[in-house]
């Protein structure tokens, strides 16, 4: 469909896993699969793909994406299709269509556009809502929610971003079933700003008291690195997986730091809200640490260790520990388990050895020492505090050499080292 486009639209795949592509991998910083990227002027413009993950839906973004990054708007017929009542739209009025500031305007237009639409226009009256008479140069943003439109006058590319970026996402975010809420709630996602998301059961009486209470907290913390999302229950059943979290926990705040850290508050009233937020400003909120259980039984050759357990299991124990985080789901990872089992088997009678693995998709790994990014990663920690990760083959070779290079050494292990 895209090849019949005039200019054609190319589609182009790469397999990463290849071991000749690893480093264009790394160049496009291909953190998970799959990744799609928008490349422009022989690939000198590169852009996340933010589009919808359908045939028609793709062929209709990457249109809009190949056209002008504005559209020019000459008449109110053209304003009324281009702003629509449940779209963020952003639309440029000006006296002329040149100077500093239009030229500051398209470069924003340029770098924004897979996130936003842009349009620009000689005569504010076309527009639906706003002042009329406005000859510009000024940046009106349209949006359906908080109040409907705002204009900016600094056409510093830097703080036209910074304005864009602000004023695009809602007082508080709403995540329901709604499709039309959906780019809202990948923005919140998205963004730098903290994390507070309430969920609760939305259809349930008595929630209005809780949705204005929260309001209530969102205005208090505006403009200081907050961001508050609104969860409906049934729309939320990914959320609550990801956060390790239960239902019957409802109505709960989850606040979420870029570090990964968060804190959570189950089971609260309207009241609860204000005073709780207030505490976590004020660092008086220990973190929420998501963990499975403790094992009952551990006889396995691989240990299993959970978030709970780390810090006895890898830090406190004294041993050499070679620890896997992994994903139930990853086929690397479903290979490796064989050959860790004959490591774990080899040292099964040496007491200064473990050999562990952490299922990193339902535990949370805050310490710092672990970069996880993919599975499996593997880390190993010598019995005197040294952590290294282990990037060599995964043979049961290769890992039992590494780990007798890297273990704590003994006083009698150095007295045979000098003896041979």
């Amino acid at each position: 469909m895209l090849s019949k486009h005039d200019p054609p639209i190319l589609l182009a795949k790469v397999d990463a896993n290849e071991e000749s592509n690893k480093d264009l991998a790394n160049e496009y910083e291909v953190r998970g699969f799959p990744t799609l990227k928008i490349l422009r002027n022989g690939g000198k413009n590169v852009q996340e793909y933010k589009g919808p993950r359908e045939a028609d839906g793709i062929v209709e973004y990457l249109k809009k994406q190949s056209g002008p990054a504005s559209a020019e708007i000459k008449s109110a017929e053209d304003a009324s299709s281009f702003i629509d009542e449940k779209k963020l739209v952003i639309v440029g009025v000006f006296p002329k269509f040149s100077g500093q500031e239009f030229d500051n305007y398209m470069a924003l237009a340029e770098k924004l556009r897979s996130d936003y639409e842009f349009g620009h226009t000689l005569d504010a009256k076309y527009l639906p809502r706003g002042e009329s008479s406005v000859t510009g140069p000024v940046v009106r943003l349209f949006k359906p929610f908080d109040e409907l439109f705002v204009d900016f006058k600094d056409f510093n590319v830097e703080a036209l971003e910074k304005f864009v970026e602000e004023s695009s996402i809602p007082l508080v975010t709403l995540f329901n079933n709604d499709p039309s809420n959906h780019p809202f709630v990948i923005k919140f996602y998205n963004s730098p700003l903290v994390k507070a998301m309430l969920f609760a059961n939305l259809s349930n009486e008595g929630v209005d008291s809780l949705k204005s209470k929260f309001r209530e907290v969102a205005e208090q913390y505006k403009g200081q690195g907050i961001g508050f999302l609104l969860g409906d229950l049934e729309a939320s059943q990914a959320a609550f997986q990801y956060f390790g979290v239960q239902e019957s926990q409802v109505p709960l705040i989850i606040i979420l730091e870029n570090d990964g850290k968060k804190y959570l508050k189950p089971n609260l009233e309207a009241d609860h809200i204000a005073p709780w937020v207030k505490d976590y400003k004020e660092g008086k909120v220990p973190p929420y640490v998501k963990s499975e259980p403790i094992p009952v039984e551990n006889n396995e050759p691989v240990k299993v260790v959970v978030a709970d357990t780390l810090d006895d299991m890898v830090f406190k124990s004294g041993k050499n520990v070679l620890l896997e985080f992994y994903a139930p789901w990853c086929g690397h990872c479903q290979k490796l388990a064989p050959i860790l089992e004959e490591v774990a088997v080899h040292y099964e009678n040496d007491a200064k050895v473990l050999i562990a693995k952490l299922d990193a998709t339902a535990n949370d790994i805050v310490d710092p020492n672990f970069d996880v990014r993919g599975y499996p990663t593997v880390y190993f920690r010598s019995a005197d505090g040294n952590i290294s990760a282990y990037e060599g083959e995964r043979t049961k070779e290769d890992i039992i050499d590494f780990i007798e290079k890297n273990r704590e050494k003994t006083a009698h292990q150095e007295a045979l080292k000098d003896e041979l």
